[in-house]
């Protein structure tokens, strides 16, 4: 491994680190990423990576949000408690269309839709659907603005987005976020439910490719693995501040037309290349 390895995985985590939350695709970014600065590594160990890479992205909403979803905060009265109990049921509800069909999909999905045609229609689908939700939702008052009133009906309907993600180049945060937008939740509520439903998601989805990799690493893989997770960390904190602190004053449109435009890049690199 040399010392241009590491460059190039710091590179990839901070790709992943600003991805992951803003609603511009993951993989759409990865793919050329791929293309780009590959690394070294054999096709397994990229397969795996790029998915538990995502491990160092969740851990910043972990560290983010612990007080938030931490049930036995000394300092939170019983009902706070009963509040932080009713997130994580409302999460679990709203997991488990994407977690079923996920593991029944996996190898499917990969082998079948993980190309750059499907993510660059995707990319240029949601985007365009962003837009449109926007501006259908300009003069409109969201009906949900609190976890409070965020139904478990509601957060299953997310759920069902979330499935969306499963298809390459979709964007995990864009399904969820979109759809809960959709269904009548403000924007920080859907970008936080959306934070909240990754780390269940994530954390299985990892455990799965580790699963199917195997836990035997070499030396390079391991630096590499962890150079790549803390970077994500790092770089995602920042990621998820700045979202919730742009959506406090602006919509999604112009993710909607970043989408578009990395759409029209993807397909012409590779028609070019």
């Amino acid at each position: 491994m040399t010392f241009w390895d590491i460059i190039k995985t710091i590179i990839i985590g901070i790709v992943e680190g600003i991805t992951e939350w803003l609603p511009i695709s993951s993989t759409g970014h990865m793919i050329l990423v791929e293309e780009w600065i590959g690394l070294n590594v054999s096709d397994a160990f990229w397969e795996m990576f790029l998915v538990v890479i995502q491990l160092g992205a969740i851990l910043a909403v972990v560290v983010l949000f612990f007080h938030k979803l931490n049930p036995f905060a000394p300092s939170k009265s019983t009902s706070e408690k009963r509040a932080t109990w009713d997130i994580w049921f409302k999460v679990a509800v709203g997991v488990l269309p994407a977690a079923v069909l996920g593991l029944l999909l996996d190898d499917w999905l990969n082998e079948t839709l993980y190309n750059y045609i499907t993510v660059a229609i995707m990319l240029v689908v949601y985007g365009v659907l962003f837009i449109l939700v926007e501006r259908h939702n300009e003069n409109k008052e969201p009906t949900i603005d609190s976890f409070a009133t965020l139904s478990y009906k509601t957060a299953l309907f997310i759920g069902f987005f979330q499935v969306l993600s499963l298809i390459p180049g979709t964007s995990r945060s864009g399904a969820t976020i979109l759809g809960a937008i959709v269904l009548g939740t403000s924007r920080h509520i859907a970008a936080e439910f959306s934070f909240f439903l990754s780390i269940p998601v994530m954390f299985g989805a990892s455990a799965l490719k580790l699963y199917k990799f195997g836990f035997v690493f070499t030396t390079d893989e391991v630096i590499i693995l962890l150079v790549g997770m803390i970077t994500a960390f790092l770089v995602s904190i920042l990621a998820i501040k700045f979202l919730l602190g742009y959506i406090k004053k602006h919509d999604f449109r112009v993710f909607g037309w970043y989408r578009i435009v990395l759409g029209a890049i993807v397909i012409l690199y590779f028609l070019i290349a």
